[in-house]
């Protein structure tokens, strides 16, 4: 897995109430793959990540959603957590930022509460995806087919259920955005 990302900046959008581990395993992978994973969330400062429904770590913000731009990364992982996805997909800016990347063909990636986002942005129409259980009606009603698996692969999107599926979730993280990489670098040959 070491080097198959090197130097690819990546966006990873969380603000409070980020399932820690869902933010931290695959930032590791990423880290460890070669990439340069970047907090961006709704404001400056630091987030508040909880394990469940217990408070965790603070995690420092390396960029504010209103001002970043998406054409400054490869890729986006959407980790989950209740509050979070609530959150994320409240906001305009984080709305139109994760749109950003589906209107440039980037790879994308989100685990658990995350595909809320994706609801929001109008981009699961047509697609195969999984998500937390609780989210498969809404998935539905926004026109993605909702499958019950481990991690699901469907174009550059990937998306997978909960902290359980990690492992699977990084694997396709690092394939798929490596897929994407040496795609980018054929069409600039």
């Amino acid at each position: 897995m070491a080097g198959e990302l090197d130097g690819m900046k990546v966006a990873v959008l969380a603000t409070d109430g980020v399932e820690q581990v869902e933010l931290e395993r695959p930032w590791q992978t990423l880290e460890e793959a070669g990439a340069e994973p970047e907090l961006v969330s709704l404001g400056s400062g630091t987030i508040t990540a909880y394990q469940h429904i217990d408070r965790g770590e603070d995690k420092k913000v390396d960029a504010v959603v209103s001002v970043a731009d998406p054409e400054e990364y490869a890729a986006l992982v959407l980790p989950g957590g209740v509050i979070n996805g609530d959150f994320i997909r409240a906001d305009a800016d984080a709305v139109a930022f994760v749109k950003a990347f589906f209107d440039a063909d980037k790879p994308v990636a989100a685990i658990c509460h995350a595909p809320w986002v994706l609801v929001e942005a109008g981009v699961v129409r047509g697609r195969r995806m999984t998500s937390w259980p609780s989210l498969q009606t809404d998935l539905r009603n926004a026109g993605a087919t909702w499958v019950d698996e481990e991690v699901v692969v469907d174009g550059n999107l990937v998306t997978s259920r909960n902290p359980d599926d990690l492992d699977a979730f990084g694997a396709a993280i690092v394939e798929q955005f490596a897929q994407a990489s040496s795609d980018g670098d054929d069409e600039d040959e």
